[in-house]
C-alpha cells in the first residue's frame, strides 16, 4: 500500500505509513544492551518511507519492527535547498503509543547524510515513528503514524506484501555528488504569450559622454579599455597642450591669472573710492562686473587642470562603454572622449507583428533573460512598459515595444534575448521548470521521484510556455515530485541495465 500525503509544499510518499503529529512523552531506549541482537535486512521484509517537509526530505528503510528483534534504521536526511546531504547534527527515532514509547538517538552521521538508530520493540501494535532532527542551522520533526510492530517473522512475512519496484534506482549517495534538485508540481496561472526576440539598450539617463573641455594631446591614465569599471571623480585622462603654439592652456591659465590679479586690484581700489562718494555707481558695478568675469575665467580653465594637462574625471560610477579617440592622439575642444554607463537602468526594446496590435493593449507580464540560462520577468523585478508604437511606417514595418529594466542585465548592449509576452486573461493549469523536460524526437519526458531512491521516467504533454515554467496539460498530477535539474543523469542510470550497489550498509 502507498499513502501519498502532501505536506506543504511536498508530496509525501510513504510506503506502508501515514503522516500526523504528535507530542507524546517518551523513555530512553538503550541500543543491544539487552542482549537484543540486530536482524539483517535480508532476513525480513524491509519498509521504507520518503516524506518531505518544508526544508528537508527524509528517505529511511529499516526491518519490520518485530518484538524482541533491534532493528536498524537508514534515515537519509537531504536539505532540499541545493540538495545536500546534512552533515552535521543529531537525530532520535521515537516509537510511541499511547503515553509510552522507546527512543534512541544518535548524535552524528554514520556518512554524510545517513544516521542510524535502532529500536528494539517490547509490544506488538499500531505505532507513531518519530523522527526528531536536529542540525546547527534548523531543526525539524517527521512522524509516521499506523506504523506496525509484528509480533513474529511469519507475521510480517504475511503483512507486508511486495510493492512494485521502481523503473530507476538512483542513489542518495549518486544525487548529492551531482547538481541536482527536485521540486513539486503545482498549480499556477498560464498566460497566452507572444514569443520575439527582444535588443538591449543602455537607457538614456544611465550614459554619460565625455567631450574635451579644451584641445589638447590625450593621454590616457592607467588601462582604459572598453568594459573597464570606473569610480565617480576617478581620472581617466590628461588634455595636455604643451608645447603647442596655439591655444596653450598652460599659457592661457597664466594669462588670465595676469587679468584677474588686475580686475581684481582695480576693484578694490573703485570700490573704496565708491564708498567715499568719489566714483559712481555706474562705474563701479562695471569694474565689478570685470572683476567676476575674470574671476570666473581664471577658475573655468584652471578647474581640472595638473601640471601634466587638463583632468577629464568620471561622473558616475559605471563601465566604459566606448572610447573616441586614442593614446597620444590630439583632440579639439567638443570633441568626444569617452563613454560611461551605470547598467543600473536598461532598455529592452521588442518589434512585434502588428497582428499583435489589440493584445498590447494588455500586456500582463514580460519574461527575458538578463543573463544566459537565466529567466526573469517584470513582475518579479519591479519593471515596467514605458511606451509601444501605434502605428507602422513603409520602413518599419513592426510594432516598437520598450520596457525598463530594473535589474542588472549581464548581456551586453545590443545583444538579442528570447522574450514572452503574456497578454489576456490567465487559466489556472500545472506548471513545472522547464529545465525537467527531457527531449527525445519531439516526445518529452520527465523524471518523477516515487521513492527516496526509485524513479520513473514519465510521458508529458506541454503547452504554453511561460519564461522558465511550462504548461502541462497531461502526465503529471498535483503534489508529485519531479526531477528539475540531474534528469540527464537519472535517465544515464536507467539505461545501465544494473542497480547500482548502495555505497552503506542497511
Amino acid at each position: 500500500m502507498r499513502d501519498k500525503i502532501k505536506l506543504s509544499r511536498y508530496l509525501a510518499i510513504i510506503f506502508v505509513f501515514s503522516f500526523v503529529t504528535c507530542q507524546s512523552p517518551v523513555e530512553d531506549h538503550p541500543h543491544d544492551v539487552q542482549g537484543g541482537h540486530i536482524t539483517s535486512i535480508g532476513e525480513i521484509p524491509t519498509v521504507s518511507a520518503t516524506i518531505w517537509t518544508e526544508k528537508i526530505e527524509l528517505f529511511v528503510e529499516f526491518p519490520a519492527l518485530i518484538v524482541g528483534s533491534t532493528s536498524r534504521f537508514a534515515a537519509h536526511f537531504t536539505i532540499l535547498d541545493k540538495h545536500q546531504p546534512i552533515r552535521k547534527g543529531a537525530v532520535a527515532v521515537s516509537l510511541i503509543k499511547g503515553a509510552k514509547g522507546i527512543r534512541h538517538a544518535v548524535d552524528t552521521p554514520s556518512a554524510e547524510g545517513i544516521f542510524t538508530p535502532a529500536l528494539q520493540p517490547k509490544e506488538a501494535g499500531i505505532y507513531q515513528l518519530v523522527f526528531d532532527i536536529k542540525t546547527p542551522s534548523f531543526s525539524d520533526k517527521i512522524i509516521l503514524n499506523d506504523v506496525k510492530v509484528f509480533s513474529s517473522l511469519e507475521a510480517a512475512k504475511i503483512d507486508i506484501g511486495v510493492e512494485r519496484a521502481a523503473d530507476i534506482t538512483f542513489l542518495k549517495e549518486q544525487a548529492w555528488k551531482i547538481d541536482f534538485q527536485t521540486t513539486p508540481v503545482v498549480q499556477g496561472e498560464v498566460f497566452n504569450v507572444i514569443s520575439t526576440s527582444g535588443i538591449w539598450k543602455v537607457a538614456p539617463s544611465d550614459q554619460k559622454t565625455l567631450v574635451a573641455s579644451t584641445e589638447g594631446r590625450v593621454n590616457f591614465k592607467n588601462n582604459l579599455l572598453e568594459g573597464s569599471k570606473v569610480k565617480k571623480g576617478q581620472l581617466l585622462m590628461l588634455l595636455s597642450s604643451k608645447g603647442l603654439t596655439s591655444n596653450n592652456l598652460e599659457t592661457e591659465i597664466k594669462k588670465s591669472e595676469a587679468d584677474l590679479d588686475q580686475a581684481e586690484s582695480e576693484y578694490s581700489r573703485k570700490r573704496q573710492l565708491f564708498e567715499s562718494d568719489i566714483v559712481s555707481k555706474s562705474e563701479f558695478e562695471k569694474i565689478e562686473q570685470k572683476y567676476q568675469l575674470a574671476k570666473y575665467t581664471y577658475e573655468n580653465l584652471k578647474l581640472g587642470y595638473s601640471s601634466g594637462g587638463k583632468q577629464v574625471l568620471a561622473p558616475i560610477d559605471g563601465y566604459i562603454k566606448a572610447i573616441s579617440v586614442t593614446n597620444g592622439s590630439f583632440a579639439n575642444q567638443g570633441d568626444v572622449l569617452l563613454t560611461i554607463t551605470s547598467y543600473t537602468s536598461t532598455l529592452l526594446e521588442m518589434q512585434i507583428s502588428p497582428s499583435y496590435a489589440p493584445q498590447l493593449e494588455n500586456i500582463q507580464n514580460i519574461w527575458y533573460q538578463p543573463k544566459l540560462g537565466k529567466w526573469s520577468s517584470l513582475e518579479t523585478t519591479g519593471g515596467q512598459v514605458i511606451s509601444f508604437a501605434r502605428g507602422v511606417q513603409s520602413d518599419k514595418p513592426l510594432l516598437s515595444l520598450t520596457a525598463q529594466i530594473t535589474e542588472l542585465v549581464e548581456m551586453p548592449s545590443g545583444s538579442f534575448t528570447e522574450v514572452h509576452l503574456a497578454y489576456g486573461e490567465p487559466l489556472s493549469s500545472y506548471t513545472i521548470p522547464e529545465s525537467a523536460l527531457l527531449e527525445d524526437f519531439g516526445r518529452y519526458t520527465v523524471m518523477v521521484q516515487v521513492s527516496g531512491e526509485g524513479f520513473d521516467r514519465r510521458t508529458v504533454t506541454v503547452g504554453r510556455r511561460n519564461g522558465s515554467r511550462v504548461q502541462i496539460k497531461g502526465g503529471l498530477n498535483a503534489g508529485e515530485v519531479i526531477v528539475t535539474n540531474g534528469s540527464y543523469q537519472v535517465k544515464m542510470a536507467s539505461m545501465s541495465g544494473q542497480a547500482p550497489a548502495h555505497g552503506h550498509e542497511h
